[in-house]
């Protein structure tokens, strides 16, 4: 496909264990890439994140492959309790998700609050302790304080607060934020919607988005943090420092995101929106088995999910439809491969979550029926 020279891309895509979405954004465990002219941010007011206590809502689907365990999950485990940030709407847009998504059945599980990026305003001694208690994407645990508040120290700017920190600069009054969600799915290939993919304001990418021929675009990456790795590896990228530690560590800075993106440019997700889309939009039935520890959303779902909370009108493309049989795992497939499926995401549940968002007009999903 083509890229407008005013679109902002994010992008998502995995290196070792991150998940990396690309805002064209991109996201770092990358997504996708998002087009737009960028302003150099001054540093943002401190958040003031606080709790609210929230019933936990069961939206468990039926897993297809996970031994099932007689023993109830622990509400710890679960955590249906999250920060809350007091970031403004970035626009009002009259029909936008936000609007009309309380009149759905997706109104009781929807928090406009939640925060869906961290920055280093979200870091203290008091939400350490709190979100240690949760492991690998949904939680800091595994990932010590002193990596955390270091890595973290680089997204100090508003920039790496706000998924569309370029919109004031570029919206040009324009009432809503309209974006595409492109993930890689083979019900892409031979589809031609590259033009029309282009005309939406930001477009969000997943592994290993294609950047060379899109150097018009501005483009964002967004890590989804699933280990301390993901954390030592943002802080290398931003600061152009080698790898100190770990399985990446190197005599030189990350090559991934070139020689010259700056700190502003990095975005993260933050766990408590990682913990509230499994509990309360993908809460598969393999978290009441022994293998709960390995389950989380895809990527993709993390990209998707993210453009419903932040967009006033989402399109998604490449993702799993009910006849996804008829096509390769990947657009970009030279011979047929069958859809993968194992016990760390539940696609079955993934792809049933966006026939409903469609069939609600929370998002327009492309099918080739």
């Amino acid at each position: 496909m083509t890229a407008g020279g005013l679109r902002t891309q994010l992008g998502m895509s995995f290196l070792g264990v991150c998940g990396l979405l690309v805002l064209y954004i991109l996201c770092l465990s990358l997504q996708t890439p998002v087009p737009g002219r960028m302003q150099t941010p001054g540093p943002a007011p401190q958040p003031r994140p606080h709790l609210a206590s929230l019933g936990a809502v069961d939206t468990a689907a039926e897993h297809h492959d996970a031994p099932e365990t007689p023993k109830p999950l622990k509400p710890p485990f679960i955590g249906d309790q999250y920060a809350q940030d007091d970031l403004e709407p970035l626009t009002n847009c009259p029909v936008g998700i936000r609007q009309r998504i309380m009149g759905t059945v997706f109104g009781e599980r929807f928090l406009p609050q939640v925060p869906v990026l961290q920055w280093q305003g979200h870091v203290s001694p008091e939400q350490y302790q709190r979100l240690r208690r949760y492991p690998g994407a949904h939680g800091w645990g595994g990932v010590d304080f002193q990596t955390l508040e270091a890595s973290l120290s680089v997204l100090n700017s508003s920039a790496n607060r706000c998924l569309f920190d370029d919109w004031g600069s570029r919206g040009k009054g324009a009432a809503c934020i309209r974006c595409a969600v492109v993930g890689n799915g083979g019900i892409l290939r031979g589809s031609k919607k590259g033009q029309e993919i282009d005309q939406h304001d930001y477009v969000f990418r997943t592994n290993g988005a294609v950047i060379k021929g899109f150097e018009e675009d501005e483009t964002r990456y967004v890590f989804l943090p699933d280990h301390d790795r993901d954390y030592i590896l943002l802080r290398a990228a931003a600061t152009h420092t080698p790898v100190d530690r770990g399985p990446e560590r190197s005599k030189s800075p990350p090559p991934y995101f070139g020689e010259h993106v700056t700190a502003q440019k990095f975005k993260m997700y933050h766990p408590d929106f990682i913990r509230y889309l499994r509990n309360r939009f993908l809460r598969a039935s393999v978290l009441k088995t022994k293998y709960r520890h390995l389950y989380r959303p895809s990527t993709g779902a993390v990209m998707l999910l993210a453009a419903l909370h932040t967009c006033d009108q989402v399109s998604a493309y490449g993702f799993m439809t009910p006849d996804f049989r008829k096509y390769s795992d990947h657009y970009y497939d030279n011979t047929y491969r069958p859809v993968g499926f194992f016990i760390n995401h539940d696609l079955h549940m993934e792809m049933s979550l966006w026939q409903q968002l469609h069939q609600a007009g929370l998002i327009l999903l492309y099918m080739r029926q």
